[in-house]
């Protein structure tokens, strides 16, 4: 059985709730309309034949950037919205909610731009970030490696001066839209005696001499976006190519991953309101006290979700310069695990019928598994929250 994707919409639809929306600005929740309205008409249509074969999510997301919604973060004069972080958070939701794979094709582009907006020179910026924005261009951001994870200072990828360039030597793993990227953002080690100190973030155009690219890496869901290794032979990059200052990188990826916590925090928010949509879709207004007890129960811990990450998100809006390292940690952490939860929980509901492909329900529990993986495990999560709060009761007394 396959759920009406209007229908599905229309439930979507309904289930707002009012503490969310008093939460959102006007302009906030007229982006969120917006975003909507695209992906009922040409992103949920597509979600099940992109995860049945793998095909890249470009007609997708194609669509989002035609209708001016895929430089939310950025300004316009670089052909962005200029919206909040809540704005992009929602906007992530309601993309997740439909198509998981889309909606990382979706951050993906924003992870990419943004360490070039926050630290590339002009000409870099005005290059790469319009063509981003717009879709003309794919790119990735190129960090882990195998055997790095996410321990950022232990890169074996380097840098090496030569004159006025740089030679980039190594491989990096899981990246995604790797095997199609325009242009990636390369973090490579200068001194890899000198840890996180010698890192630097490098521009790399995809047609660069040296740069190879594996074959998409079969994966358990998010299959309508690629990932794939990247190869370093040599590559030689100007200096001019050099985001900020030589050993800046890891400054970088901290500015940056606060942005791309709050996409994989909205991705969970979305595809756990995703899952109980094609589930109540797929039972019915009528059913039993006890299933409608348990859908009551998920019905609140995805209003708690989202009043997190969108409490989480105003609050970076509001202290742009403070990285909020716990409150980050606790929303990336609670958000991410919600959406596996709740997707898994929505299976059980649905008996034989949530195992089944058709009914959509699996099939964003396939995709919600990762948003606990990249962007900084959940465990690393756990650490920094570990950390902070030792710090505060120390600080106590």
């Amino acid at each position: 059985m396959i759920p009406d994707p209007d229908r599905v919409a229309r439930i979507h639809a309904t289930l707002d709730e009012a503490a969310a929306d008093a939460a959102l600005t006007a302009d906030e929740r007229r982006l969120r309309d917006r975003v909507r309205e695209v992906v009922r008409r040409e992103v949920a249509p597509r979600a099940r034949e992109l995860d049945e074969h793998g095909r890249f999510a470009h007609e997708s997301y194609q669509a989002l950037a035609r209708a001016g919604l895929a430089g939310l973060l950025f300004p316009a004069e670089l052909g962005g919205c200029g919206s909040s972080t809540v704005g992009y958070a929602v906007a992530m939701e309601e993309i997740a909610a439909a198509c998981g794979a889309t909606s990382l094709v979706y951050m993906t582009q924003t992870h990419a731009a943004y360490p070039i907006t926050l630290a590339g020179a002009p000409e870099l910026v005005r290059r790469w970030v319009p063509a981003l924005c717009s879709g003309a261009a794919y790119g990735s951001l190129a960090i882990t490696e195998p055997g790095a994870g996410s321990d950022v200072s232990s890169l074996r990828t380097t840098a090496r001066r030569d004159g006025d360039a740089y030679v980039l030597d190594g491989s990096k793993t899981f990246i995604t839209t790797g095997d199609r990227a325009d242009v990636a953002v390369v973090f490579a080690s200068t001194d890899r005696s000198a840890g996180r100190g010698a890192v630097s973030a490098f521009v790399v155009e995809g047609t660069a001499a040296g740069l190879t690219r594996g074959q998409p890496l079969e994966k358990l869901g998010m299959h309508g976006s690629s990932t794939a290794e990247l190869f370093l032979d040599g590559v030689r990059v100007p200096a001019c190519a050099r985001l900020g200052a030589e050993g800046e990188g890891w400054s970088i990826v901290m500015r940056s991953v606060v942005k791309s916590r709050v996409s994989a925090a909205a991705q969970g928010v979305g595809l756990a309101r995703g899952a109980y949509t094609h589930a109540v879709a797929a039972l019915g207004p009528a059913v039993d006290p006890a299933t409608a007890a348990r859908l009551a129960g998920l019905r609140a811990r995805l209003l708690q979700g989202r009043l997190l990450l969108h409490a989480t998100a105003r609050a970076i809006d509001a202290a742009p310069d403070d990285p909020l390292t716990a409150d980050v940690a606790m929303m990336k952490l609670a958000c991410t695990d919600l959406g596996t939860e709740v997707a898994l929980a929505c299976t059980d509901l649905l008996g034989p019928l949530g195992d089944l492909w058709d009914v959509g329900v699996e099939r964003h529990v396939r995709d919600a598994k990762v948003t606990s993986i990249y962007d900084g495990t959940n465990e690393i999560q756990r650490l920094l929250i570990g950390r902070d709060t030792r710090r505060r009761v120390e600080g106590a007394g």
